[in-house]
């Protein structure tokens, strides 16, 4: 399988500052060894707020190739959130409703209340002693699980619409990596909603190994992967898509993939 790298070349590499790449880079590997300690914030903060999310994302990129393992990065996330708070309200400030960014960001945020309800309703079977047709958290686990799955059409209007205008700009790596992904998270929400229909069948102490498996995975892997979309992706698309015309354009082709059974109605 392709090693996954979250990197950004061609066109894209003329906007980025490499000596706070550098700089930033340092400062993540200390997080990483110390731990989001005050100091540390409080120098983050400071440069970050220099910097564009797309450099952060390099400096993030340059650790995974000098040997760390992307997994140690994941506890960046809260400083992530302090930096980029906001971020996303000021891009949809930009765009109208109805707009294709706009509306898959709202996607997302439905898809997030999923997951964390997925969370919630997980961890209370995970406490259960035995399988009980009449608890409702066995039903909602599928209810859930069915709604995740039907992102697909957000999932289809990223990769046929919006991936291939940023592919022609030369933003190939995020693009790439977002498509592997979306397809490493299909097959996990698929065995997912089978292990969910299985479980009267199931024994059930190995069911709930599974489900922890699967539903931590997914949820901490779809969020991963969101963030990742809504404050370094999108921005990218909004700044190098240019063109009212091109937009529109775009908009029609979404329009003909459809949208998912939970896109509010005024977003389509």
């Amino acid at each position: 399988m392709e090693k996954k790298r979250f990197i950004l070349d061609n066109g894209v590499n003329r906007a980025v500052n490499e000596g706070k790449i550098k700089e930033l880079t340092v400062l993540l590997r200390n997080l990483n060894e110390k731990g989001l300690t005050e100091d540390l914030k409080e120098k983050g903060l400071k440069l970050v707020k220099s910097i564009s999310p797309l450099e952060l994302s390099m400096a993030e990129q340059s650790l995974v190739e000098e040997g760390m393992n992307p997994s140690e990065l994941r506890h960046l996330c809260e400083i992530h959130m302090t930096i980029l708070q906001g971020e996303l309200e000021k891009l949809q400030s930009n765009i109208s409703k109805g707009h294709i960014l706009y509306t898959l960001v709202e996607e997302h945020a439905l898809i997030l209340s999923f997951l964390k309800e997925l969370e919630e309703v997980t961890n209370v079977i995970l406490e259960m002693e035995s399988y009980d047709k009449n608890r409702k958290e066995f039903t909602r686990v599928t209810e859930l699980i069915i709604s995740i799955l039907d992102a697909e059409p957000h999932h289809k209007r990223e990769e046929d619409v919006l991936f291939p205008e940023l592919e022609a700009r030369g933003i190939t790596g995020p693009t790439r990596i977002m498509r592997l992904e979306h397809e490493d998270l299909r097959k996990k929400k698929r065995e997912l909603k089978k292990l969910s229909e299985s479980v009267a069948d199931l024994d059930f102490v190995e069911y709930k190994s599974e489900l922890k498996r699967l539903s931590n995975a997914i949820c901490f892997e779809l969020k991963d992967h969101i963030f990742k979309e809504n404050y370094i992706l999108y921005p990218t698309a909004l700044e190098s898509i240019e063109g009212d015309t091109k937009w529109a354009n775009m908009k029609k082709e979404c329009d003909n993939i459809g949208y998912c059974t939970f896109t509010p109605e005024d977003c389509k």
